[in-house]
């Protein structure tokens, strides 16, 4: 019985963790497809309140410290010398009151055409009470995952980029609990890379300034994980993001910013008539092609970000946007707005997410990020 309750445990905990946002697998039969799901699903999680506010849309806007979570190609077009942000995100608030994702990152630009960073993502799930068959408490335990990144990013030209990223996975679901057979589950780790690409290019129409960008960022690309003593392995969610901005200025005080994201998981979808062990390259590859339904069914796994964003005076910002996702691969659908601030070398970032289910996780949280910008004096930058 003990064993019985450990692992329902464990379930509820990584149920929580990755499909908070999915309909269960029986909705997605009905729906006519499968919902996919993987391990430390928290990396694909926005921790940005500015990119919250525009649908979750980030790859191709304009640099800042967390681009180091949207596409590290961006970080070598940034202004400043150095910088650092944080981030706070309540999670599930509505059902569980001690869940949060928070994010630290921080850059230095080296000379002009490089910078370097680290990050931290934290998943905090909260409290679990185990208990014996009887019913009698045995111990809490509060379940935490967590990555450590280090980024560098690259100028190739005036308007190209690239940025690399390595990344240390741990997430610990279980603690030291055993179960009634005294197995005993283990954290899972793991170690993913990033590659990132950013174009920027300064485009005049009818006399007024405007600014072409374009990104793509693989993120999380590893080695599966594994919880335990057995043979299985998990996927952790490497993805593909690809999106453009647009900014055009009305003015010298007005502009407004147009972003669109697209995104793709690159793991297996879900198939009960395919039983092959996937690896890491083929579970990539196969990615664009193995869903059971087809060419149809692969284009619903690819979820829409597109956000507004205006300025006034690049002091003052307001956010709308919009996901999209389809209904046989989770239904995410919710709108977001946000507003920003900067003041001098601060800069303070809100959004709110207005969804169109009852089950969204961040469903009327207000969300924060904090960053601070500071230049460096001339002489210490190369040129």
């Amino acid at each position: 019985m003990l064993k019985k309750l450990f692992f329902s445990s464990i379930s509820a905990c990584l149920f929580i963790n990755s499909s908070s946002w999915a309909q269960s697998v029986n909705q997605s039969d009905i729906n006519g497809g499968a919902t996919i799901t993987t391990a430390v699903p928290f990396l694909n999680l926005n921790p940005d309140a500015r990119g919250a506010g525009l649908g979750d849309a980030g790859v191709a806007t304009s640099p800042d410290a967390n681009s180091t979570y949207w596409n590290s190609a961006k970080l070598a077009f940034i202004e400043k010398g150095f910088g650092f942000s944080l981030a706070y995100n309540p999670w599930l608030r509505k059902l569980v009151p001690d869940m949060s994702l928070s994010y630290l990152s921080g850059y230095y630009k080296i000379r002009k055409e490089e910078v370097v960073a680290l990050s931290m993502t934290y998943f905090d799930l909260g409290s679990i009470q185990f208990m014996d068959a009887a019913g009698k408490e045995l111990q809490k335990f509060s379940p935490n995952e967590f990555a450590i990144a280090g980024t560098y990013s690259r100028k190739l030209s005036k308007t190209m980029g690239v940025g690399v990223t390595l990344r240390y996975i741990y997430s610990n679901l279980a603690g030291s609990i055993a179960s009634s057979s005294g197995s005993e589950p283990t954290a899972g780790q793991t170690v993913a890379a990033d590659i990132g690409y950013f174009y920027t290019k300064p485009i005049s129409i009818k006399g007024t300034k405007n600014n072409l960008a374009l990104g793509a960022n693989i993120s999380n690309v590893g080695a599966k994980i594994s919880y335990g003593n057995d043979s299985r392995k998990d996927f952790i969610p490497s993805n593909l993001r690809v999106g453009t901005s647009f900014t055009h200025e009305l003015d010298p005080y007005n502009k407004v910013i147009l972003s669109l994201d697209l995104n793709k998981l690159l793991v297996p979808t879900p198939n009960p008539n395919d039983t092959t062990e996937k690896g890491l390259i083929s579970g990539i590859i196969g990615s664009f092609s193995d869903a059971p339904g087809g060419f149809s069914e692969e284009m619903k796994e690819i979820t829409i970000s597109t956000g507004l964003e205006y300025w006034y005076n690049n002091v003052f910002a307001i956010r709308a946007g919009y996901f999209n996702e389809s209904q046989m691969k989770g239904n995410r659908k919710y709108m977001t707005v946000g507003a920003g601030l900067k003041y001098q070398v601060f800069n303070l970032d809100m959004a709110y997410l207005v969804s169109f289910q009852q089950n969204n996780p961040l469903a009327e949280t207000m969300r924060f990020t904090l960053s601070f910008n500071f230049d460096k004096k001339t002489d210490s930058v190369t040129e």
